[in-house]
């Protein structure tokens, strides 16, 4: 059975980059345009890894981050940010709202599967 991946960004175009790659892969995706969207996907189906964007409208990454970690069951799922933004601040800010890796845009496929093969094998 496939892992089940949710890719969390406001910009479909990256949300269908995510979604090749990974479904390239074997991977499940599902899709969500930001932190709102994404806390309702899920309620659904359990999601073995949660990939999310920061800057987003509506609920930004970080305050999703916070909400998932806040869901039981969900304490341990790792969750990697991937965005535009690479300061160590908004890194420490990522990892003290509970994300499990960082991902800088832009990047490639291949880097992208290597880190989610780390944290979902």
């Amino acid at each position: 059975m496939p892992r089940n991946i949710l890719a969390v960004d406001d910009s479909k175009v990256m949300r269908d980059m995510v979604r090749i790659a990974l479904t390239g892969a074997g991977f499940s995706v599902r899709e969500a345009g930001d932190g709102i969207e994404a806390l309702q996907r899920i309620n659904g189906d359990p999601i073995d890894l949660i990939i999310t964007d920061i800057n987003m409208p509506n609920m930004d990454g970080l305050t999703f981050v916070r909400h998932v970690r806040s869901k039981p069951g969900y304490q341990r799922t790792p969750i990697l940010i991937l965005t535009t933004e690479g300061t160590d601040g908004k890194k420490a800010e990522g990892k003290a709202a509970g994300a499990t890796g960082w991902i800088v845009k832009p990047f490639t496929p291949e880097k992208l599967l290597d880190v989610v093969r780390r944290v979902c094998p």
